[in-house]
């Protein structure tokens, strides 16, 4: 059906839900334009009013393949309640033109009950759109623009929005002086001119979706890739050398200008396999470092981070992961690198693989992959995603854990006056590492295997004992509750990972409602494994629903290979860019709890 149109609102509402009175609880609404229309900085600017309201946001881009111009979607979701997964539609979609807006379709998920709000002037609302129903009012974003010297359509756009979501007007603007009145004045003015404008003319266009009051709080506006960064740096990150690439870039970029304010050292490489090395080599001196890619650039430092798990050298990668192979889909998000995380060094070399849960999450799981590493000097890979990565949230901010990073060094040679065994065969698997430059305590770090001392070696015995206690010392070790997120009782189990955690949270709360009891298992260390606590975590489980983000399984062929899972096992998967939405998982864990 195609969707009805009003000249300059929508007039009353067929469906009465769909403008109730009673304020709501969370809303979703997407900008999307051109190259240059400015809607990721209207959404920019409404998420920062946002949380000087005291709400709580999620905003996603969409671009297409090209990275930077051409046309783009920014996807939010404001709430009076935390929120960390898109929702399953779209409420309002304000589109300042029609350019390209097919490459998105998918992702803004309109209904019946949504609102597209059009420039007339812009052309026909696609097809692809109309046909979803949703309602269609028109606003001359463009002619207004005009009328105003220097004004332009996303200003209009975002008065407007702010307007039908209950997002105090005077709140913008205030951001508005301190984005561009120091820049320029005259911006300034014609973007207050433009937002009042479009304010005003949004109380023509009908009530709709207004959010509740939300109880004040202070709150953070952030990116999955900076809380990454304040993580890192917290966790004693003091080196980091990288190379750029999408969607990781950001990571880069904060820690250029953070590092050297503490006393750290930041290197632009000239490609991955030089960051990775020069990463091992300042840890080998000492320094926690940590370097920061996607994909792509993984694959390429594999040699390097084998040459950390066999010298023992601490290292951190954080992988913010896209959509594969090979350059595959830049600027979307996918969690297809788990295998090469997992299982891409070759040779036996146990190593840590973490994954963070959400935007806030990404703070703590990169502090803790850090000190982690340190502590068991190995190397650690951090899994994120695009979707985390380069989203931003408001997020009450996280507690600091208080994790630092504490190397076993060396001071003295042994006691007994025997040469230093830089990997000594100790009960913990973990030997005392040496600072070059420490007296007595030479020793010769490289890929090759070795004796005690560090000297090369192709002995079986040799290879049998530093296997074996590069093993023990990642397996034996205690990581705590926080190896994973558990939480309900129910005799149905939902086991994710990573981004897709807060969507499968939503679910659970959604089955909750419907009486059905449903448990949440997200582990945010997949390795070492940890078979004796996910025991613990599936005890009373009949049935199990796998959800993940990739086109062959990877995550359930993982568990299958390393748990014992109940009988009956279903998996909801999908490849990216088309986020899983709550609505999906909730409709799969009602048949799962209906046949089991």
């Amino acid at each position: 059906m195609v969707g009805e149109t009003a000249p300059f609102g929508w007039g009353k509402c067929k469906n009465e839900d769909c403008m109730s009175s009673e304020p709501d609880t969370s809303v979703s609404l997407a900008f999307a334009g051109s190259g240059g229309a400015g809607v990721m900085t209207a959404a920019n600017m409404l998420i920062d009013a946002a949380a000087k309201s005291g709400l709580y946001a999620l905003f996603g881009r969409s671009s297409g393949p090209q990275i930077r111009g051409g046309e783009a979607a920014a996807l939010l979701r404001l709430s009076t309640q935390p929120v960390s997964s898109v929702d399953d539609s779209t409420d309002i979609l304000i589109a300042i033109d029609w350019g390209n807006v097919d490459r998105f379709s998918a992702e803004l998920a309109l209904r019946s009950s949504s609102v597209i709000i059009a420039d007339p002037d812009a052309g026909e609302v696609p097809a692809v759109l109309a046909n979803s129903g949703a309602r269609i009012a028109h606003l001359p974003m463009d002619k207004m623009a005009k009328a105003i010297p220097g004004g332009r359509p996303n200003m209009i756009a975002l008065g407007a929005v702010a307007v039908l979501i209950g997002v105090p007007v005077d709140v913008l603007i205030e951001g508005l002086g301190k984005s561009l009145k120091k820049k320029r004045a005259d911006a300034y003015e014609a973007s207050v001119a433009a937002v009042r404008a479009g304010a005003e003319a949004a109380k023509d266009l009908g009530a709709t979706r207004r959010l509740g009051v939300c109880p004040p709080g202070a709150r953070w506006a952030i990116t999955g890739n900076e809380a990454a960064a304040l993580g890192a740096v917290r966790g004693g990150v003091r080196f980091c050398a990288a190379y750029p690439i999408t969607p990781g870039t950001e990571i880069l970029e904060w820690l250029s200008g953070a590092l050297p304010k503490i006393g750290g050292v930041f290197v632009q490489a000239e490609d991955e396999l030089a960051s990775i090395n020069m990463c091992l080599g300042a840890s080998f001196g000492g320094v926690p470092a940590l370097t920061a890619t996607a994909g792509p650039g993984l694959a390429l430092m594999i040699e390097g981070l084998g040459l950390g798990v066999a010298s023992e050298t601490p290292v951190v990668v954080v992988d913010v992961q896209r959509g594969g192979p090979s350059t595959g889909i830049p600027t979307k998000s996918e969690q297809s690198d788990l295998d090469i995380a997992l299982h891409g060094l070759h040779g036996d070399a146990p190593h840590l693989v973490l994954a963070a849960q959400s935007i806030g999450d990404c703070l703590f799981t990169t502090q803790w992959a850090v000190t982690l590493a340190e502590a068991l000097q190995t190397v650690g890979i951090v899994l994120t995603e695009q979707s985390l990565g380069q989203s931003r949230a408001v997020i009450d901010p996280p507690a600091d854990s208080g994790l630092t990073a504490q190397r076993l060094t060396a001071e003295t040679p042994d006691e007994d006056g025997l040469r230093y065994q830089r990997y000594a065969l100790t009960p913990s698997g973990v030997s005392p590492m040496a600072i070059p430059g420490t007296p007595g305590c030479q020793y010769t770090a490289d890929g090759l295997e070795h004796s005690v001392y560090g000297n090369p070696s192709s002995a079986a015995l040799d290879h049998e004992q530093q296997l074996e206690k590069r093993r023990r010392k990642l397996d034996d070790h205690d990581y705590g509750d926080q190896w994973a997120t558990i939480e309900g009782t129910g005799r149905v189990a939902l086991i994710t990972w990573g981004s897709t955690t807060g969507a499968a949270h939503e679910a659970i709360q959604r089955a909750k409602a419907d009486g059905l009891d449903v448990r949440l298992i997200s582990p945010r260390l997949l390795l070492p494994a940890r078979p004796r606590e996910m025991q613990a975590a599936l005890d009373g489980v009949d049935a199990v629903l796998v959800v993940e983000q990739s086109h062959s399984k990877q995550f359930l062929r993982y568990l299958r290979s390393v748990y014992t899972l109940p009988a009956k096992v279903d998996c909801l998967f999908r490849a990216g860019p088309l986020a899983i939405r709550p609505g999906e998982i909730h409709h799969a864990l009602m048949s799962m709890g209906s046949s089991s």
